[in-house]
């Protein structure tokens, strides 16, 4: 068995790193939960003539769900914070999602629309890079106007900054929706490649699949 292991180990190789991954799935049951119980407040109080279905929201009325919200705020926060200064103090972000120029992204765009999907694992394409850039300057932005809502007379500098009250709820409502649609891209791009989905688990690949 230890023989088996160490042909294994040799032939494969770390992409994605221990904390990377941790923080992934951990980002993704907050976010669930997070996304899950905004949609339960918003229905309290719509901004537009629609509502969530009362299925795919958390909580089950209003206060639940904020009891809901905020107990997945405090675990993104936390979790979100590692993430980020695990990137950039390791040069993680450098590495994987830089750089990103308007020739490269023009010729990921050509290569979608063509359906030429090939991945190597390991590296993400300049439209991967981008989506991964915006859903963090998103998640930011959420977590502030979050912020900017909760205690809109206490932080009413940060809330002022985005038009009110009313203009937070409505930065942190389309936050939420481009993260929605992040995370659907992202699960379709899984289900298109579903080679990438097993490395995200176990942090390992085989070397010929990497680049």
């Amino acid at each position: 068995m230890d023989a088996d292991h160490s042909l294994s180990a040799r032939n494969t190789v770390v992409i994605h790193p221990a904390l990377v991954r941790v923080t992934h799935w951990i980002n993704a049951l907050a976010m669930l939960m997070m996304i899950a119980s905004g949609w339960q407040i918003y229905d309290a109080s719509p901004l537009f003539d629609f509502i969530f279905p009362p299925s795919v929201t958390l909580g089950g009325w209003l206060a639940g769900g904020i009891q809901w919200h905020f107990a997945a705020m405090w675990l993104l926060f936390a979790n979100g914070l590692a993430y980020v200064l695990y990137g950039i103090f390791t040069g993680y972000f450098r590495r994987q999602l830089l750089p990103v120029t308007p020739r490269s992204l023009a010729q990921a765009v050509a290569d979608t629309l063509r359906f030429r999907l090939a991945h190597k694992l390991g590296v993400y394409n300049a439209l991967q890079r981008l989506a991964y850039i915006v859903a963090i300057v998103l998640g930011v932005f959420m977590v502030l106007s979050g912020l900017a809502i909760w205690k809109p007379v206490q932080l009413q500098l940060l809330t002022a900054l985005f038009g009110g009250y009313e203009g937070a709820r409505l930065v942190h409502f389309f936050c939420m929706s481009g993260l929605v649609l992040f995370i659907v891209v992202h699960l379709t791009l899984v289900i298109l490649v579903p080679r990438t989905f097993l490395p995200m688990l176990t942090g390992r690949a085989r070397k010929s699949e990497v680049a």
